[in-house]
């Protein structure tokens, strides 16, 4: 009887600057001994982060195919991206990435290759290889294996004999059938509806995605094919939540008129402070906030100082939170806009990047906007939970590029006063939106 042959392939790709000079870095292992069979690097000049990724499978996939081409193989990355998009689940949208996918699934038959997703720091071994070719670049050089140092990296001799989780990568059954029983072990029961945010690494959801320019251009995560399973992978460890919280009202919120951060910077109103208490109420009994963040615009303040006052926390004002500038929109109603600028409120209404008149900011320029604020505020508040206290246009931004839906979807979304909304971020770069406009607390 033929001897079945295995093979584990790790790969990875990085590009300084996205794009940048870029280089790419794989390892066959054999899956029993953890022993290295082959390494694979290479600088490949400027490229992006995604593409230096594909580039790094293909060239783990071919080392695997030269040592046996009738090989079973398993391919562990800690992109999230080329995992979900080899596996079949995510649609590839990005023009760069296509070919490149369609260039590794021909190297070995289908069914001789699985996928795994991995964190980051299980994937050292193809990690410091693509910074190798990287360094390599730098000095004008190709990597050479002789050069090598990866190999001797203390992670790459970990156990590769524990099996993966059960059921494929994103699939959705088993994630919550294993999320369900570990939370009925640790707390003696089912889940209830506390746990919306509360519970860190219970799931991954769809990608973080941005159809407006970034100040870096942003990888290319497009979200799954209708129907197909999404996000519930191997644990990736206690997520960044941001708790979304819309300010109560103000005397123009009734009236339902624009009102952002050029416009009288209004009080919050009695109803307005009565729902910051019932809201600061609900968020005590919850008691899972641990950082109150504003934005600079007296109602938030207000709001954010009843909520952070009952908590025992101080607030830190945001200046990428604020509300978008309307022009000389502010304090006008809908219909009034319609009237006296039906032109500039038909070109707001068609494209993102069209602004309101009299200088106003398009929803093209507050994406880039909050989407550095949120990258940032990540960066600063890693596994814990954050309540920002905003308005309705980034809180709406921010879901939307977690669902990675299109611009029109903010016109799309209600979002009432003092409602609560939630994303959970994953170390991966994938999102979960938890909650979205939940006025429970003031009924």
């Amino acid at each position: 009887m033929q001897r079945l042959v295995r093979f584990v392939v790790e790969a990875d790709g990085g590009s300084r600057g996205n794009p940048g000079p870029a280089g790419y870095g794989a390892v066959v292992l054999d899956p029993a001994s953890g022993e290295t069979l082959a390494e694979r690097a290479e600088f490949i000049g400027v490229a992006t982060n995604n593409v230096a990724e594909y580039k790094g499978l293909i060239a783990g996939l071919t080392a695997a195919r030269e040592l046996a081409a009738d090989a079973e193989v398993l391919v562990r990355m800690d992109s999230k991206l080329v995992v979900e998009q080899m596996s079949g689940r995510w649609k590839i949208k990005h023009p760069d990435m296509k070919p490149l996918a369609a260039e590794a699934a021909r190297i070995l038959p289908r069914a001789q290759v699985t996928y795994e997703w991995i964190p980051r720091e299980r994937n050292k071994h193809a990690d410091r290889l693509a910074n190798e070719a990287m360094d390599a670049g730098k000095r004008g050089e190709q990597w050479e294996p002789s050069a090598s140092s990866a190999a001797l990296d203390a992670s790459a001799a970990r156990s590769l004999s524990t099996p993966p989780p059960s059921g494929p990568p994103g699939d959705a059954a088993a994630g919550a059938a294993a999320a369900r029983a570990a939370l009925a072990a640790s707390r003696g029961g089912a889940a209830g509806s506390d746990t919306l945010w509360a519970e860190p690494g219970a799931a991954a959801g769809g990608p973080i995605a941005s159809e407006a320019p970034a100040p870096a251009p942003a990888p290319d995560r497009a979200a799954p094919a209708a129907g197909q399973g999404q996000g519930w992978g191997p644990d990736m460890g206690a997520p960044a939540t941001f708790v979304l919280l819309r300010h109560g009202e103000t005397a123009l919120t009734p009236q339902k008129r624009f009102s952002g951060s050029g416009g009288s910077d209004p009080e919050l109103s009695p109803a307005g402070r009565r729902q910051a208490a019932a809201v600061a109420e609900a968020l005590a009994a919850r008691g899972t906030v641990q950082t109150v963040i504003s934005s600079p615009l007296l109602r938030c303040r207000e709001t954010a100082r009843a909520v952070a006052d009952r908590l025992g926390l101080d607030v830190t004002v945001e200046q990428g939170l604020r509300e978008v500038d309307f022009g000389a929109w502010e304090g006008l109603t809908f219909a009034e806009v319609r009237e006296r600028f039906p032109e500039d409120l038909q070109a707001w209404l068609d494209s993102p990047k069209a602004a309101p008149t009299g200088g106003g900011e398009s929803f093209a320029a507050a994406t880039r906007r909050i989407s550095a604020t949120r990258d940032r505020l990540l960066a600063e508040h890693a596994g814990r939970t954050v309540l920002l206290v905003t308005h309705v246009t980034p809180v709406k931004i921010l879901v939307r590029l977690a669902l990675g839906a299109p611009p029109e979807s903010l016109f799309r979304m209600e979002l009432s006063a003092a409602s609560l909304s939630a994303v959970a971020y994953y170390a991966d770069g994938n999102a979960s939106v938890r909650l979205l406009n939940d006025t429970s607390h003031l009924r």
